[in-house]
C-alpha cells in the first residue's frame, strides 16, 4: 500500500481514476461537479467535452468497444446524471465495460428535491451491474478499484459512482490498495467444468450437421483467435450475432456471416437444419431466434456463457458451460485437438455441399438502378479494403452494414444491439476515433438517426478527430417505414422525415467545422469516399438514396427462422 497523503475526496477520484490507467474521459461539467473538474485541469487524463451527456456515454462506450479498455464517461447531478441514462443501459445491454461518474447534490439535501437532485443511483440500478452512492470522501480510493474490477470482469458492464458535492470537498488520507482480483460475494466462473467439456467434445465429434453460433461475449473475452482454431480445426460452420462480426472473417469460406431476423438466408436455414449449435457467448434474443418454439427443432445446443443467467433463459441448452469464452475454447480445442488428429468425427461433405448450395441459391443481391443504400456500403467495403473500423447508427442502414461490410477482425465493426439506440454512431465512433488514432473510423447512419446527436460534429471537428459520417439519405425513418409498409398496408404514419424539408447536412457539417459531401448518383460514390479518406478534419457524406428500398431478407416478429421475406 502506499504512505497516506491528505487530499481532498475530488483530488482523490482523479488520483484514483490515474491509477486504473484511465486517459481519457467524455463529458460535460456542472455546479456539483466542478470540484472534480477543477482537478482534471491538472491531470494528466485528457477531458473530451461533448455537447450532451448522452454523446459522452456513447463516447465512452464506443472508445471501450473499440479498445476492450474501461470507458469513463461523467456529469453533474440531476438533469446531467438522466441524460446519460440512455447512453449507460446501452453500454449494459451489450455487456461493454464502462464506470460513469456523476455528481450530486450534497449529503445533508439528499431526498429534499434539492436543485438539480435526482435519484441517480435509484433510476440507473436496473441498467447497471452495479452503483454506489459515496457518502465519506475516504471511501472514494476503495469504490473506484471495485467499480474498474466489477465492470471489467465476469459479464462486463457499467458501474455507476455517484459523488455529492461535499464529498468531492470533504478530505482523507490517501492510500490505494495493491491490485485486486476478488471482492466478497463476487467470484466470476472463468474455467469450464471439465465434465462439461468432455460431454461437449463427445457431441461435437458425433455430429453430421455442425455449425458454431458466436455472439459478442466472443469478442469481450478476446476468444476470436480460439474460435478461429476451433471451426478450422472441426470444419465447422460459423454465424455470428450484430455484435460479434469480425469474431470469426467473414471473408472464409467457413463464416455464414450474421443471422437473425435481417441475417443472410443461408445462416438462417444452417440453424433451422443443424443438428448441434456451439453457442459462445451468445444469448439467445428474439431477433437471433425467430419463433422460439420452431426454433432449431433438430438441435442439440453446447452453451458456453459466462452468466449462468443466460444459459437456458431462452433455449434449453443439453450442455451449460459456465464460464469465460476464451478459457473454455482452450480448454475444449485440448480436449479434441488430439481426436481430431487421429481421424475421430463425422464426414461433413453433405454438409458442406447443402450449405453450398444455399449461399449459391441465396446470395445478399444489390438491386440495381438509381442509388442504392447496398452499393454504398459495397463500394465503401471494397474501398476500404474491408480495413475501416465501422460504426453504426440504427436502422436500416445499420443491418446493410452488417450485410455489406464484411468484417475481418474484432472490434471493427461497432453497433447498438441489444437496446438499438438512435443517436449512438457519430458519438461512439468519435470514441473510437480516439482509442484507436490510427484506424480510419467510418460512422454509417441514417438520415434519422444523425439528427438524434448530430451536435456531437462540433465535439469531432474542434477535438480534431477526422471521422467520416455517411449518412444514407432515405428521407425516412427507413426501418418504420419497412414496417409499415410490410405490416401496415403502407400507411406511413410519421415516418416520413420530408426529404428537401430537412436539414441540408453539408451545410450542417460545414457550419460545425466538417467538411460536406453530397452525393446523387452511382458515379460520384466512390471519389467521395476517397475524398472523405484523405481528410484530415471530420467528412459527413450525404447519400442521397433511393426512398423506399428495404432490408431483404428479413424474418416477420413471431415468425419461424426460415420462413423469411424476400429470402
Amino acid at each position: 500500500m502506499a504512505d497516506k497523503e491528505r487530499i481532498t475526496g475530488a483530488q482523490a477520484l482523479i488520483k484514483s481514476l490515474e491509477k486504473e490507467g484511465v486517459e481519457v474521459i467524455f463529458g460535460f461539467p456542472g455546479g456539483v461537479v466542478l470540484p472534480i473538474y477543477d482537478v482534471l485541469l491538472d491531470s494528466k487524463i485528457k477531458h473530451i467535452l461533448t455537447r450532451h451527456e448522452q454523446g459522452a456515454a456513447h463516447a465512452a462506450d464506443g472508445y471501450a468497444r473499440a479498445t476492450g479498455k474501461v470507458g469513463v464517461c461523467m456529469a453533474t447531478s440531476g438533469p446531467g446524471a438522466c441524460n446519460l441514462v440512455t447512453g449507460i443501459a446501452t453500454a449494459g445491454m451489450d455487456s461493454v465495460p464502462m464506470v460513469a461518474i456523476t455528481g450530486q447534490v450534497a449529503t445533508h439535501v439528499i431526498g429534499t428535491d434539492a436543485f438539480q437532485e435526482a435519484d441517480t443511483t435509484g433510476i440507473t440500478l436496473p441498467v447497471v451491474k452495479h452503483n454506489y452512492l459515496i457518502k465519506d470522501a475516504a471511501e472514494i480510493p476503495e469504490v473506484v478499484q471495485e467499480a474498474f474490477l466489477l465492470a471489467s470482469t465476469g459479464r462486463n458492464g457499467v458501474v455507476l459512482i455517484d459523488v455529492p458535492v461535499d464529498v468531492s470537498r470533504g478530505e482523507l488520507d490517501f492510500k490505494y490498495r495493491d491490485k485486486i482480483t476478488t471482492l466478497p460475494g463476487y467470484r466470476p466462473t472463468t474455467k469450464g467444468h471439465a465434465r462439461q467439456i468432455k460431454e461437449a467434445a463427445k457431441l461435437i465429434l458425433t455430429s453430421k450437421r455442425p455449425v458454431i453460433y458466436a455472439g459478442g461475449g466472443v469478442i469481450s473475452s478476446g476468444a476470436s483467435e480460439e474460435l478461429r482454431k476451433l471451426a478450422r480445426l472441426l470444419d465447422f460452420p460459423v454465424t455470428t450475432t450484430l455484435l460479434a462480426k469480425g469474431a470469426f472473417p467473414e471473408t472464409h469460406r467457413l463464416s455464414l456471416g450474421m443471422l437473425g431476423m435481417h441475417g443472410t438466408s443461408y445462416a438462417n436455414y444452417v440453424m433451422m437444419e443443424t443438428d448441434l449449435i456451439v453457442a459462445v457467448g451468445a444469448r439467445f434474443d428474439d431477433r437471433i431466434t425467430g419463433r422460439l418454439d420452431t426454433f432449431a427443432p433438430h438441435a442439440r445446443v453446447i452453451h458456453i456463457d459466462i452468466d449462468p443467467a443466460e444459459i437456458g433463459k431462452n433455449v434449453k441448452a443439453d450442455v451449460p458451460i459456465v464460464g469465460d469464452a476464451r478459457s473454455v475454447l482452450k480448454e475444449l480445442l485440448a480436449a479434441l485437438k488430439p481426436k481430431v488428429e487421429v481421424g475421430a468425427g463425422s464426414d461433413l461433405k453433405k454438409w458442406h455441399q447443402q450449405i453450398r448450395e444455399w449461399k449459391k441459391r441465396y446470395p445478399l443481391v444489390i438491386p440495381k438502378g438509381g442509388l442504392r443504400p447496398q452499393f454504398v456500403i459495397d463500394r465503401m467495403y471494397r474501398i476500404t479494403k474491408g480495413k475501416a473500423l465501422i460504426v453504426t447508427d440504427v436502422g436500416q442502414h445499420q443491418m446493410w452494414a452488417a450485410q455489406f461490410y464484411k468484417s475481418t477482425k474484432p472490434r471493427h465493426f461497432i453497433s447498438s444491439g441489444g437496446l438499438g439506440t438512435m443517436g449512438f454512431g457519430l458519438p461512439a465512433a468519435i470514441g473510437a476515433k480516439i482509442g484507436c488514432p490510427d484506424a480510419t473510423v467510418i460512422d454509417i447512419a441514417g438520415d434519422g438517426s444523425i439528427q438524434m446527436n448530430s451536435q456531437e460534429l462540433a465535439t469531432a471537428a474542434l477535438n480534431n478527430v477526422p471521422v467520416i459520417v455517411a449518412i444514407i439519405n432515405n428521407g425516412y425513418l427507413g426501418m418504420i417505414r419497412q414496417w409499415q409498409e410490410l405490416f401496415y398496408d403502407k400507411r406511413y404514419s410519421e415516418s416520413s422525415l420530408r426529404r428537401g424539408e430537412s436539414p441540408d447536412f453539408v451545410k450542417l457539417a460545414e457550419a460545425y467545422g466538417a467538411i460536406g459531401i453530397r452525393v446523387t448518383k452511382p458515379s460520384e460514390v466512390e471519389p467521395a469516399l476517397v475524398k472523405a479518406l484523405k481528410a484530415k478534419r471530420p467528412v459527413m457524406i450525404d447519400f442521397i438514396v433511393e426512398q423506399e428500398e428495404n432490408v431483404f431478407p428479413m424474418v416477420a416478429p413471431g415468425a419461424s427462422l426460415d420462413d423469411m421475406i424476400g429470402g
